[in-house]
């Protein structure tokens, strides 16, 4: 009888501690909000108060406090984690640069965040700031920031956290081409991002850790490169390319998550239009025994915090006489989604390239060429504020006119067509010259013909003659690969304002018609 109570006792022991095994944790995650702390239309730009109250709306940080609430109300051990690129986006950042990321992300309670490229769009002082405000680690392993005073000391490689008792490390991760996609991240060295991950994941091993988080601003096929090139890495928290990932959408490039061996990958789109959430169970090892969710959309069925309406309104009221300034009209919603206009001809990319052209024609300048990447938003039909122009327009990026031959120019195009598989930023949208392209030839040698504009008609380039041209100081400086304009002639980097520019092209063309017309097209 003793002797069966034993084993009954013990038969019980087993079973508790086989219950006890499992941990599960609930990943809620966003990435590439980019100052969208007011709700967004469908076309990711600013959308009215009256279009709000009509449920046309989505995210804003409002919503996004609710949701993160309810989110961790019915979660298992919830953590919330930020996949980069808080910054930049709308004239919240420029007038309260990262002090308002700092106070939204404090109120929401993130657990850590990776370094996004945008983060160095105002150099180390700007971001030191942030990090030195934020209640949470922000991470990059796979930069050398040694060398930099403002940096060396506050961002980690990667750090641990617990939850119920558990320790969990986390793993930064930003694009290894962040020096040619900002100019504030030039001074750094990056890393290739296999090698920087696993460095960091037999550094946590080596400790003891077994359930390991990549927090990575670097796209979904660099994650999935780093999940199949590494050992160790549980799940990624993605960002950089704003990819949609889902199980009931058609519009999403993957499943949510999308595996690769044990490898949970994951994104939630951008702009607070989703909060992620994902479920992991890991086994007493740390291996993932499941991994499941949906990003949840941030619409209308989701209520506003009250208190963070309120002070966002506080903090808009220095910004209202600028953005609410009615500055055109236009008769059609102009396309400006990064999904369109990083790989082909886009109406937003005809109407800024044609207001960079039209403002310098002047000056002998023949041929415009704008980054797709720096065009941030689309703007819907009827009255254009100010406000949606510094959406689209958002970096305080200056016209530069230059002087290189027309083998540069096709060099520039060719760089340019280069990165379309991953939605490169580097996309070039023209006026002044059209040209065709092969998208299934190798990068570097896709420019198949590229004609300039002769009088009324069209003439090919000639690599020997020089030609005049316009971009932003961003493209001219080198960003987005473009580093053959660096050395260009005759070079002035100091030109008005492109948003201004833009602003007032099309009040001149009012009510502006938006069109492409063939100026890019493909083999």
């Amino acid at each position: 009888m003793f002797a069966r109570l034993l084993t009954s006792v013990a038969a019980l022991a087993t079973m508790a501690g086989a219950a006890q095994a499992d941990y599960t944790l609930t990943i809620l995650h966003t990435n590439d909000f980019h100052s969208r702390f007011e709700p967004i239309s469908k076309y990711d730009s600013g959308c009215s108060a009256e279009d709000n109250a009509e449920g046309k709306c989505f995210g804003g940080s409002a919503r996004l406090v609710t949701a993160v609430e309810e989110a961790r109300a019915r979660a298992e051990n919830p953590v919330l984690f930020d996949g980069g690129d808080q910054f930049q986006g709308t004239l919240y950042y420029t007038y309260y640069k990262g002090k308002m990321a700092a106070e939204f992300m404090n109120k929401l309670g993130y657990d850590a965040m990776t370094v996004g490229n945008h983060e160095f769009d105002d150099g180390p002082e700007v971001l030191r700031g942030f990090v030195d405000a934020v209640d949470f680690p922000v991470l990059m392993s796979n930069a050398d920031v040694s060398g930099e005073p403002l940096l060396k000391d506050a961002i980690k490689k990667s750090t641990v956290i617990e939850r119920n008792g558990e320790k969990i490390g986390l793993i930064g991760l930003t694009p290894q081409d962040t020096a040619e996609l900002t100019i504030g991240g030039r001074d750094l060295t990056f890393t290739d991002p296999t090698q920087a991950v696993q460095a960091e994941v037999d550094k946590l091993t080596a400790e003891g850790i077994n359930k390991i988080i990549v927090l990575s601003h670097s796209g979904y096929l660099v994650d999935q490169a780093v999940a199949a090139n590494t050992t160790g890495v549980d799940v990624i928290v993605g960002g950089h390319d704003n990819t949609y990932l889902s199980n009931v959408s058609e519009n999403a490039k993957g499943p949510y998550p999308t595996m690769v061996g044990d490898t949970a990958i994951v994104q939630a789109y951008a702009y607070g239009k989703f909060l992620g959430e994902l479920k992991v169970v890991f086994d007493d090892e740390g291996k993932v025994i499941s991994a499941e969710g949906e990003p949840l959309i941030m619409d209308a069925s989701v209520a506003e915090n009250p208190e963070a309406v309120a002070r966002i309104a506080e903090l808009a009221k220095p910004l209202d006489e600028i953005r609410n300034k009615v500055v055109a009209e236009t008769s059609e919603a102009i396309e400006g989604s990064r999904e369109v206009c990083r790989a082909m001809e886009c109406p937003m990319g005809n109407l800024v390239a044609d207001a960079m052209l039209d403002r310098v024609k002047d000056q002998g300048v023949t041929i415009a060429i704008a980054n797709g990447g720096g065009l941030r938003a689309s703007i819907d039909a009827g009255e254009v504020t100010m406000g949606e122009v510094l959406t689209v327009l958002p970096f305080q990026n200056t016209l530069s006119t230059f002087e290189v031959t027309g083998q540069t120019v096709i060099d520039a195009l060719e760089n340019g067509v280069s990165e379309v598989e991953e939605g490169g930023g580097r996309f070039p949208q023209v006026a002044g010259i059209k040209f065709t392209w092969d998208p299934a030839a190798e990068p570097g040698s896709r420019v198949v013909e590229v004609m300039v504009a002769e009088g009324d008609g069209w003439a090919p380039i000639d690599p020997a003659k020089s030609y005049y041209l316009v971009s932003n100081n961003f493209v001219r400086g080198g960003g987005d690969g473009y580093a053959m304009f660096r050395d260009a002639k005759n070079a002035y980097d100091f030109g008005p304002d492109l948003a201004d520019v833009t602003a007032e092209y099309l009040a001149e063309m009012g009510p502006y018609k938006p069109y492409t017309d063939g100026r890019i097209a493909t083999k």
